[in-house]
C-alpha cells in the first residue's frame, strides 16, 4: 500500500475512497456502525476501477453505493482488507499502522446530518519552514474521535495542494527515485531540448535550472517574448520554477509523496546532485524543511483517512497564474511543450483530487486513462497521442465545479477554467468566472436559505492589495503581482453582486477562501433597498505556508490607514456598495486585521447557516486565534483605533 485510503465524497448511500497500491488489490470494505451489525462488501470492478500508472503503481478508485444507507452522526468504524498470495487477509491495521489512533485497531469515519462544523485551508507546499496544519488538524481530531457529535462534517482543501511549480530539490530528488522504484511510465517530448522524460530526468540543468529546458526557440530571451511579450518572465510565471514538474509521472509521484509517509519509506535519503554553492545551500535549506514535513506526515495521512475530504484546484495544482489572461492562455497552448506540462499536472489532478469530488462525470476520462495506461511501448513510455488526446479532453472539460445538498448547501466553484475573458485587451486578467457559470451558481442558489460557497480565492480580500495589482494591472505587469481577484474585472464583480441580490437567492452567505497565505475573516453587507444578504468572508491560508511577515505588517497597516471608513477611497473601489467589518483576532497585535501564521482554519455554522465561531489553529503549536464578531471585539478593540469598515 503505497498512499491512503483517503476519503472522498461521503453520503449514507454512496461512499467513495481512493487508494494506491504497488499491484491491483482484491478488497473487501468492512463497515462496523457503532450498536449495529458489521457489513463486508468485495470491492469488485463494478465499485473498484484500477487504473495503473507504472510497472509496480496501481490507482484504485473505489465507488460504492449501497442499498441499505448508513447511520448519520455515529462513529462507523471501517476497514479495507487485502486479499494475500498465500489466501490470508491483511486489514488497516496490519498495512498501515500510522493510520489508526491510539487504542484503536480501525479507522472510522462520521457521516454528518449537517455541514456545521467544517475544516478547511489551502497552500500545503512541503518545502516552507513553517509546521504542518493538517497535522495541527489530525490533533483536534484526536481530542474528540469517540464523539460524532464533536467531529467535522468534512475537510475543505481550497486549492494548492500540491506545488507543481514550486518542488525543492530534495523533493524532485525522491520524485525521480520513486519513479525509479516503482516504474511509473514514461513519455516522449515534443518540442523540448530533451526528446522523453528519461532524458530530462538525467539532464544536468535538471534541478535548479529546469527554466533552461524550456521550448526549442533559438534563444530563451526570444522564447520569453514570445510566450510573455518580455524577457522578465520564463514561460511558467511563478519566480521558483527552477524545478517544475514536467512529465505525469513526476507529478504522480509527488502526489504520492505529499499524502503518504509509505513512499518515503522506500527510497534511499535524497543524493544532492553536483552543484554550485549557492543551489547546494538551498538544497540544504529545502532538506531541513522537508525533515519537519515528513516527520508530521504520518499525522496528515490519519487525517485524511478518517474525515470526508473534499478539493478544489487553485494555480500552483497545476502552475503558477494559470489561465490568467487570454494571453496567457494562447501562448502556453499554442506550443505543444508547454501545453503537455499543464496538461500532464491537470491530468493528475483529476486522478488524484477532481475525481472524489464528483465521481459520476469522469467515466468517459478515465475510460481515454485507462486505455493510455494499459499499451505502455517497449521502453515503458505512453502513447504521445493518446496522452495529448486525453490531456486535450481534460482542458475544454467544464466540470470540476461541484455541489453537496446538505445543510446548508455547499457550492464549490471552478475559478480556474471557466473565465471571462477579455477580447479586447487579451493582457488583462480574466474574471474568475464568466457569465455561464455565473448563471449556473446563480441556478443552484435558487430558492436556498443559507448557503457555503467555497471560492479559492477570496471574493472580498484586502482592498490595499488588489488596489496595488489593479495598478500593475494597467501598467501590464499582471503576471508580476498575480493579479487575481474577484473585483479586477468589473463584469464578473457586477454580475456576483447581482447573484447576492436577486430576491430568491440565499439571505446567508459564509465564503471559505485560501489562496493568499494568510486569514481574516469579515463580515459583509450588501446594500440594497429591498434586501440586505449577509456575508461571511472567511479566509484560512495557508496549510503549510506563510506570507512574508513585515512586508503583510506594513500592508495591513496602510490599509487600515487608506481605506478607514470615511476615507473617500471607499468610493473609488468595486466595494463601495458593500459594507464591510472585519472580525478582529483574538491574539492581535499592533490593530491587525489579518492573521500570518501557517494552520488550519474550522468555522462553526448555527442553525441558519451563520458562523457561531471562527478559528485559525496554528501549526506551531500556538494556542488557537479566534476571530471575534464585531459585538464581542468591541470590549478587546477599545484600546485600539476604532473598526476599519473597508477592511
Amino acid at each position: 500500500m503505497l498512499a491512503g485510503p483517503i476519503l472522498r465524497r461521503l453520503e449514507p448511500d454512496h461512499l467513495v475512497l481512493w487508494l494506491v497500491g504497488s499491484a491491483p488489490l482484491s478488497l473487501t470494505l468492512l463497515l462496523e456502525p457503532a450498536g449495529g451489525p458489521p457489513r463486508r462488501l468485495d470491492l469488485d470492478t463494478a465499485c473498484c476501477r484500477v487504473l495503473p500508472f507504472g510497472r509496480h503503481a496501481c490507482l484504485h478508485l473505489i465507488d460504492v453505493n449501497l442499498s441499505d444507507p448508513l447511520p448519520q452522526d455515529t462513529v462507523i468504524h471501517y476497514d479495507l482488507i487485502v486479499a494475500l498470495d498465500d489466501g490470508d487477509e491483511a486489514g488497516i491495521a496490519q498495512w498501515a499502522p500510522h493510520l489508526l489512533h491510539e487504542g484503536a485497531t480501525r479507522p472510522s469515519l462520521v457521516l454528518r446530518s449537517r455541514t456545521d462544523d467544517i475544516l478547511f485551508g489551502s497552500c500545503r507546499k512541503p518545502h516552507h519552514p513553517s509546521r504542518d496544519g493538517l497535522a495541527r488538524a489530525d490533533g483536534l481530531l484526536g481530542e474528540h474521535i469517540g464523539r460524532a457529535d464533536a467531529r467535522p462534517a468534512l475537510l475543505m482543501l481550497c486549492g494548492d495542494q500540491v506545488y507543481a511549480d514550486d518542488v525543492a530539490g530534495p523533493m524532485l530528488a525522491a520524485i525521480h527515485a520513486l519513479i525509479h522504484r516503482l516504474g511509473l511510465y514514461g513519455e516522449c517530448l515534443e518540442g523540448a531540448v530533451v526528446t522523453d522524460s528519461e532524458a530530462l530526468y538525467a539532464h544536468p540543468a535538471g534541478y535548479y535550472r529546469r527554466e533552461d529546458l524550456l521550448p526549442a526557440f533559438k534563444s530563451n530571451e526570444a522564447l520569453r517574448e514570445r510566450f510573455f511579450g518580455g524577457v522578465e518572465k520564463p514561460i511558467f510565471t511563478t519566480a521558483n520554477a527552477h524545478n517544475h514538474l514536467v512529465t505525469l509521472a513526476e507529478v504522480m509521484a509527488m502526489y504520492l509523496l505529499v499524502w503518504s509517509p509509505v513512499p518515503w519509506t522506500l527510497l534511499p535519503e535524497p543524493r544532492m546532485p553536483a552543484l554550485d554553492a549557492e543551489h547546494t545551500h538551498r538544497w540544504l535549506r529545502e532538506a531541513r524543511a522537508l525533515q519537519g514535513f515528513r516527520g508530521d506526515l504520518p499525522r496528515a495521512a490519519r487525517l485524511l483517512a478518517h474525515v470526508q475530504t473534499l478539493m478544489i484546484f487553485d494555480d500552483h495544482d497545476i502552475t503558477d497564474d494559470w489561465n490568467l489572461s487570454a494571453k496567457w492562455e494562447t501562448t502556453a497552448y499554442g506550443h505543444p511543450f508547454s501545453r503537455r506540462i499543464v496538461g500532464n499536472a491537470l491530468v493528475a489532478y483529476m486522478l488524484c483530487q477532481g475525481w472524489g469530488n464528483r465521481p459520476d462525470v469522469f467515466g468517459a476520462v478515465l475510460d481515454d486513462m485507462e486505455a493510455l495506461a494499459a499499451a505502455p511501448d517497449a521502453h515503458g513510455r505512453l502513447d504521445p497521442i493518446a496522452q495529448d488526446a486525453l490531456i486535450g479532453r481534460l482542458l475544454s472539460f467544464g466540470q470540476w465545479d461541484y455541489v453537496l445538498r446538505r445543510q446548508p448547501t455547499v457550492i464549490v466553484l471552478d475559478t480556474r477554467t471557466r473565465r471571462w475573458r477579455s477580447r479586447r485587451l487579451p493582457s488583462r486578467p480574466s474574471g474568475l468566472m464568466d457569465w455561464e457559470s455565473l448563471t449556473d451558481l446563480q441556478h443552484e442558489l435558487l430558492d436556498e436559505t443559507a448557503a457555503v460557497i467555497v471560492s479559492p480565492t477570496p471574493m472580498f480580500g484586502v482592498k490595499l492589495i488588489e488596489v496595488v495589482q489593479r495598478l500593475c494591472t494597467f501598467a501590464g505587469q499582471a503576471l508580476t503581482v498575480d493579479a487575481e481577484n474577484w473585483m479586477a474585472h468589473r463584469g464578473a464583480a457586477s454580475v456576483m453582486l447581482n447573484i447576492f441580490r436577486h430576491s430568491r437567492t440565499p439571505g446567508n452567505y459564509v465564503i471559505l477562501s485560501g489562496d493568499v497565505h494568510y486569514s481574516f475573516a469579515y463580515d459583509v453587507q450588501v446594500r440594497d433597498r429591498d434586501r440586505t444578504p449577509h456575508i461571511w468572508q472567511i479566509t484560512s491560508s495557508g496549510i503549510k505556508n506563510e506570507f512574508p511577515r513585515r512586508l503583510l505588517d506594513w500592508l495591513d497597516r496602510l490599509n487600515r490607514w487608506l481605506y478607514a471608513p470615511r476615507s473617500p477611497l471607499n468610493w473609488l473601489t468595486q466595494r463601495r456598495d458593500l459594507a464591510l467589518t472585519p472580525r478582529l483576532p483574538d491574539r492581535r497585535q499592533r490593530g491587525e486585521r489579518v492573521w500570518n501564521g501557517a494552520g488550519i482554519g474550522q468555522v462553526w455554522l448555527d442553525a441558519q447557516g451563520r458562523p457561531a465561531r471562527i478559528v485559525q489553529h496554528n501549526a506551531d503549536g500556538r494556542p488557537s486565534t479566534q476571530f471575534l464578531a464585531p459585538g464581542h471585539a468591541a470590549s478587546l478593540a477599545a484600546a485600539v483605533e476604532q473598526p476599519d469598515a473597508g477592511a
